[in-house]
């Protein structure tokens, strides 16, 4: 354990929070906002876990994967996230939601399409787009900050 690393972690870098803990607060309330939505807490979930899949966030992952479970997720939609275009273990819904979520998250390699929206919209109201967006937004947030600092410990 050194001082530049006090948890003792050998991926530690930079404890966030505790350095600028008004930011992190305000992180915190906007999450909350995020979370007080209609969608199926499930969905949420299989959305965060594969924004944090894609932004290789080791800490939101196993986060976000313990929670799709608690929430309902199978076993095998958690093992076939990352294909979940030629798994059969999801719902149009669920396509629709993880088809914006990696469009949004990935929005640097392709600007999110009509054809996109079009999908999202087929499936959901224009409320639940709003929340799904938001909610995207918000864990692509926490995965650059987990995933560039280390804050914390994967547990």
């Amino acid at each position: 354990m050194t001082a530049a690393n006090p948890s003792g972690m050998s991926n530690f870098r930079l404890p966030v929070d505790r350095l600028a803990p008004h930011i992190m607060q305000a992180m915190e309330a906007f999450d909350a906002a995020a979370d007080k939505v209609s969608l199926d807490q499930r969905l949420l979930e299989l959305v965060r876990t594969r924004a944090s899949q894609i932004n290789a966030c080791a800490f939101c992952v196993n986060a976000h994967t313990q929670a799709a479970a608690e929430a309902g997720a199978t076993p095998k939609q958690l093992a076939t996230l990352t294909t979940w275009r030629e798994a059969p273990f999801f719902s149009e819904r669920e396509r629709a939601a993880l088809l914006l979520t990696e469009a949004v998250t990935l929005m640097s390699q392709a600007a999110v399409t009509d054809e996109v929206w079009a999908e999202v919209g087929a499936h959901f109201t224009e409320t639940e787009q709003a929340e799904l967006l938001w909610s995207i937004a918000v864990i692509n947030v926490w995965n650059r900050i987990a995933g560039t600092a280390h804050p914390w410990p994967v547990a």
